[in-house]
Protein backbone atom coordinates (compact mmCIF):
# COMPACT_ATOMS: atom_id res chain seq x y z
CA UNK A 1 0.00 0.00 0.00
CA UNK A 2 1.13 3.04 -0.75
CA UNK A 3 1.75 6.27 1.38
CA UNK A 4 1.49 9.91 0.87
CA UNK A 5 3.02 12.39 3.28
CA UNK A 6 1.91 15.21 1.01
CA UNK A 7 -1.87 15.47 3.09
CA UNK A 8 -3.10 16.98 5.64
CA UNK A 9 -6.60 16.85 6.67
CA UNK A 10 -6.22 19.06 9.11
CA UNK A 11 -5.62 22.13 6.44
CA UNK A 12 -8.15 21.70 4.07
CA UNK A 13 -8.35 24.21 1.23
CA UNK A 14 -11.56 25.19 -0.13
CA UNK A 15 -12.72 27.34 -2.84
CA UNK A 16 -15.31 30.07 -2.59
CA UNK A 17 -16.76 29.30 -6.01
CA UNK A 18 -18.28 26.33 -7.44
CA UNK A 19 -16.25 26.66 -10.96
CA UNK A 20 -13.15 25.46 -12.79
CA UNK A 21 -11.80 28.84 -13.49
CA UNK A 22 -9.22 27.94 -16.69
CA UNK A 23 -13.06 26.52 -18.44
CA UNK A 24 -14.51 29.67 -17.74
CA UNK A 25 -12.01 31.44 -19.44
CA UNK A 26 -12.71 29.52 -22.18
CA UNK A 27 -16.25 29.14 -22.51
CA UNK A 28 -15.85 25.19 -21.69
CA UNK A 29 -17.89 22.81 -19.60
CA UNK A 30 -16.48 20.45 -16.45
CA UNK A 31 -17.55 16.88 -15.63
CA UNK A 32 -16.08 17.19 -11.51
CA UNK A 33 -14.17 19.42 -9.91
CA UNK A 34 -10.90 19.23 -7.57
CA UNK A 35 -9.21 21.98 -5.69
CA UNK A 36 -5.25 21.90 -4.88
CA UNK A 37 -4.43 21.22 -1.62
CA UNK A 38 -1.23 23.57 -2.05
CA UNK A 39 -2.64 27.00 -3.66
CA UNK A 40 -6.48 26.19 -3.16
CA UNK A 41 -7.54 26.76 -6.64
CA UNK A 42 -9.87 24.67 -8.17
CA UNK A 43 -9.89 22.64 -11.37
CA UNK A 44 -11.75 20.33 -13.68
CA UNK A 45 -11.12 16.21 -12.89
CA UNK A 46 -9.83 13.92 -15.77
CA UNK A 47 -13.32 13.03 -16.82
CA UNK A 48 -13.55 16.75 -17.87
CA UNK A 49 -12.34 17.44 -21.75
CA UNK A 50 -9.54 20.05 -20.78
CA UNK A 51 -9.12 18.11 -17.59
CA UNK A 52 -7.03 21.14 -16.10
CA UNK A 53 -6.57 19.27 -12.34
CA UNK A 54 -3.84 17.22 -13.63
CA UNK A 55 -2.30 20.28 -16.13
CA UNK A 56 -1.82 22.14 -12.58
CA UNK A 57 -0.35 19.32 -11.40
CA UNK A 58 2.01 18.96 -14.21
CA UNK A 59 2.82 22.84 -14.17
CA UNK A 60 3.26 23.58 -10.74
CA UNK A 61 4.19 20.41 -9.04
CA UNK A 62 1.55 20.48 -6.30
CA UNK A 63 0.79 16.75 -5.63
CA UNK A 64 -2.59 17.06 -3.86
CA UNK A 65 -6.15 17.62 -5.07
CA UNK A 66 -9.59 16.66 -2.86
CA UNK A 67 -13.06 16.49 -4.56
CA UNK A 68 -14.74 19.65 -4.74
CA UNK A 69 -18.45 17.74 -5.19
CA UNK A 70 -20.70 18.04 -2.28
CA UNK A 71 -20.32 15.01 0.10
CA UNK A 72 -17.38 13.03 -1.57
CA UNK A 73 -13.90 13.26 1.10
CA UNK A 74 -11.13 11.80 -0.99
CA UNK A 75 -8.27 12.81 -2.15
CA UNK A 76 -5.78 12.38 -4.75
CA UNK A 77 -1.90 12.29 -4.46
CA UNK A 78 0.05 12.51 -8.13
CA UNK A 79 3.50 12.41 -6.77
CA UNK A 80 2.52 9.32 -4.97
CA UNK A 81 -0.30 7.98 -7.16
CA UNK A 82 -1.85 7.21 -3.84
CA UNK A 83 -6.15 7.50 -3.18
CA UNK A 84 -7.00 8.71 0.47
CA UNK A 85 -9.95 8.72 2.06
CA UNK A 86 -10.47 10.82 5.03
Amino acid sequence: MNNCDHFNVADLKTDSEYVCQECVKTGDTWVHLRTCQTCGGTHCCNSSKNKHATKHFLATGHPVVISAEPGERWAWCYEDEVFIRY
